[in-house]
């Protein structure tokens, strides 16, 4: 069994979770901003993987963007939360909490 495999598909299923809850909590970023945020919080993405997932969340009505000229470079693309993102990051916020309480349930159990 690969471990490294499972780790990755994990940290896939929560990615979407956590580029939401940035955009929430800052109310719009560059892409690169959002990838200093996860880098920070010890979730290691790069651009390949980021881009193709904001695309898809804006493609669902989830995210909008704007684009900004740049002084030191080409315009910049920023995303920002929609309606329709907010409802969807607050069912996933219940669904996050009743996954966390059932693992942690299974997990202590295990412990003692």
């Amino acid at each position: 069994m690969n471990v490294e495999n499972t780790q990755a598909q994990m940290r896939k299923g929560i990615l979407e979770f956590c580029i939401l809850a940035i955009l929430h909590q800052k109310k719009e970023a560059y892409p690169s901003e959002i990838i200093e945020h996860l880098k920070s919080a010890q979730l290691i993405v790069v651009e390949g993987t980021l881009y193709p997932l904001l695309t898809r969340l804006k493609n669902m009505e989830l995210l909008s963007y704007r684009w900004e000229e740049s002084n030191s470079g080409p315009p910049r693309k920023y995303y920002a939360m929609t309606d329709k993102g907010n409802d969807f990051l607050n069912e996933l916020k219940k669904t996050w909490n009743e996954l966390n309480n059932a693992v942690q349930n299974i997990t202590h159990l295990n412990n003692k």
